[in-house]
C-alpha cells in the first residue's frame, strides 16, 4: 500500500512539473487593456515604404562581387550616399511569421503560436499596420492575411497571388517578386485616375508593405549560393529602384517618404531556416528617406569584431545593428 501511495504521489508531482512548463512558457507575454498614447510632436515622415525580402541573408546582399561591384547596386548606393545600414539580428525560430511579427508588431512571437504552425494569431495583438491610417500590402497569402485579420476597421488592404504560385520545385521563383512590383506599379497608375484612392494616398500615417517571397523560395529550391537565388537579389534591387522612383514621382518629391529594406530571416547553405545559425539570424537592414540620417562616414574603428565590415568593404560607413 505504501508503495502504491509513493508511486501515486510521484506521478502527481511529475504531472504538476510537466503542466507547469506549459503554464509558464505557453502564456502570452502580451499585456492587454493599455490606453493608446500619442505624441504632440510632428512625425518626421508622412508615409513608410517597407520592403521585406523573405529569406535574404545579410552576407548575400552586402558581400561585393570579385570585381568589387555589388549584385544590388541601387541599395549599395543608398548605403554609400544617403541612408543608414546595419545587421538586423533575428531570434529563433527563424521562420517567416515570427520574423514579420517582430518587424511589424514589435515583439517576439508568442511561443504558443507553434501549436498553429506559426501561421495564425494565437492571441490578438496590435501592430503598426493597425495603428496606421491606411496600409496597402502586396505579397504572399501566407503572410499578409494574419495582419489584416487582427486589424481594427477595414484600413488594411491586402493583394496576394494564389497560394499555388508558391512552388518550391519551380525553376525560378523570382516571378513572385515580379508579380508584386507589377501590382504596385498598376496600383499607382490607377491612383492617378482614381480620385478617392489618390486622396487616401495623400493622407499621412500611411504604409506600403511589399513582401517578396522569391528569394526564400529560390533558396529552398536551389540553395543560397545558386544563380537563381543571387540573380533574384539583383531583380529585387532593380525593383526597389523603380519603386522609389515611382513613389517619389507620385508624391512630387515632397521628401516625406521613409524607406526600410530588410528581411525576416536568413537561410543556411543547404536551404533551410528555423534554427539559430548566424546565416539564419543575420539579416540586412537598409533605411533611407524622411527621418533617416544620411550615410555617416567614419575613420575610427567600429565596435564590431565579427570581421564583416572588412568582408563587405564597409569599414568607412557607420554600421548600426538592431535586434529585430
Amino acid at each position: 500500500m505504501k508503495m502504491i501511495t509513493f508511486l501515486l504521489v510521484g506521478l502527481i508531482v511529475h504531472v504538476i512539473f510537466f503542466v507547469s512548463i506549459f503554464d509558464i512558457y505557453f502564456t502570452s507575454p502580451l499585456v492587454h487593456g493599455m490606453t493608446p498614447q500619442t505624441t504632440p510632436l510632428a512625425p518626421p515622415a508622412s508615409r513608410l515604404v517597407l520592403v521585406v525580402a523573405d529569406g535574404l541573408r545579410a552576407d548575400s546582399l552586402f558581400t561585393p562581387l570579385p570585381d568589387g561591384s555589388s549584385r544590388a547596386p541601387y541599395l549599395r548606393n543608398v548605403m554609400e550616399e544617403r541612408g543608414a545600414w546595419g545587421v538586423s539580428h533575428t531570434r529563433v525560430p527563424t521562420e517567416s511569421r515570427p520574423g514579420h511579427v517582430a518587424l511589424i508588431a514589435g515583439f517576439y512571437e508568442d511561443v504558443s503560436a507553434v501549436a498553429k504552425g506559426w501561421k495564425e494569431n494565437p492571441v490578438e495583438f496590435d501592430s503598426v499596420f493597425n495603428e496606421s491610417r491606411h496600409t496597402w500590402c502586396w505579397g504572399s497569402p501566407d503572410i499578409l492575411p494574419m495582419f489584416a485579420k487582427g486589424a481594427s476597421g477595414d484600413h488594411v488592404y491586402t493583394h496576394t497571388y494564389p497560394a499555388a504560385e508558391e512552388d518550391f520545385a519551380s525553376t525560378d521563383a523570382s516571378r513572385l517578386d515580379s508579380w508584386v512590383f507589377t501590382q504596385v506599379k498598376s496600383f499607382f497608375q490607377s491612383a492617378k485616375s482614381n480620385s478617392s484612392l489618390r486622396a487616401s494616398l495623400l493622407e499621412d500615417q500611411n504604409i506600403l508593405f511589399l513582401h517578396l517571397l522569391g528569394i526564400d523560395t529560390n533558396g529552398h529550391a536551389h540553395r543560397p549560393m545558386s544563380k537563381e537565388y543571387l540573380d533574384n537579389i539583383g531583380l529585387v534591387d532593380t525593383g526597389v529602384a523603380d519603386l522609389v522612383s515611382m513613389v517619389e514621382d507620385f508624391f512630387d518629391h515632397d521628401g516625406r517618404t521613409a524607406y526600410v529594406f530588410t528581411s525576416d530571416h536568413g537561410m543556411t547553405n543547404w536551404g533551410s531556416h528555423g534554427a539559430g545559425h548566424p546565416s539564419e539570424t543575420l539579416t540586412p537592414l537598409v533605411a533611407w528617406g524622411a527621418g533617416v540620417k544620411n550615410a555617416q562616414k567614419v575613420t575610427a574603428a567600429q565596435p564590431y569584431n565579427d570581421g564583416f565590415l572588412q568582408d563587405w568593404k564597409l569599414q568607412h560607413l557607420q554600421r548600426v545593428d538592431v535586434n529585430q
